[in-house]
């Protein structure tokens, strides 16, 4: 991945983008997480195991993306990652 160096107190509009993604994500995570909970039928609840892995790993590849284009962030996704299960 490109590493960009900015000057203090100048946004980086990738990175704006990155925490916008995450923050989709883990409301998509947090959505299948709740059709999980109310699936009844067996190929239903395999189907929600298989997009909460899928949300998983899209969170965890934005997490990374986030933690290389902005170190000082490492702080701010420690709290995330509190938040939801990421493994």
């Amino acid at each position: 991945m490109k590493t960009t160096f900015f000057k203090k107190g100048r946004p980086d509009p990738e990175l704006a983008v990155l925490r916008a993604e995450l923050r989709s994500a883990q409301g998509d995570l947090s959505l299948a997480y709740r059709r999980f909970d109310q699936a009844v039928d067996p190929e239903l609840v395999e189907s929600c195991i298989y997009q909460i892995k899928a949300e998983k790993a899209r969170c965890n590849y934005l997490i990374r993306a986030i933690k290389e284009r902005s170190p000082e962030s490492i702080p701010a996704l420690a709290r995330l990652e509190g938040d939801a299960v990421w493994t």
